[in-house]
């Protein structure tokens, strides 16, 4: 008869961890199990940033132009001001005239 205990073994389904060449199992396997909940989260985030831009776009709101000042939003001031004088000399550059 083994001296293995039934306590030894993995239960439902997960996989005993070990350190192996110097990596750490439970540490790798933290690392990785915390990743996976916040990729989850983020799917379910991205499913109702879609809502909005969806109920957004059902009363008549351009999506694209939402999208743009968001962008624009996150940017610093004068960063914004540098992109809108770049694209402003570009257009110009090309006779695009506003």
């Amino acid at each position: 008869m083994s001296d293995t205990n039934v306590a030894d073994f993995p239960q439902n389904n997960e996989q005993a961890t070990t350190d192996v060449g110097g990596v750490a199992g439970d540490r790798l396997k933290s690392f990785i199990e915390r990743v996976e909940r916040l990729e989850e989260e983020k799917t379910a985030l991205m499913e109702d940033i879609k809502e909005v831009y969806g109920e957004a776009k059902s009363v008549g709101f351009d999506i694209k132009i939402i999208r743009k000042i968001i962008r624009l939003r996150k940017m610093d001031g004068e960063k914004r001001r540098e992109e809108d004088e770049l694209l402003e000399l570009y257009k110009a550059a090309i006779g695009m005239h506003s």
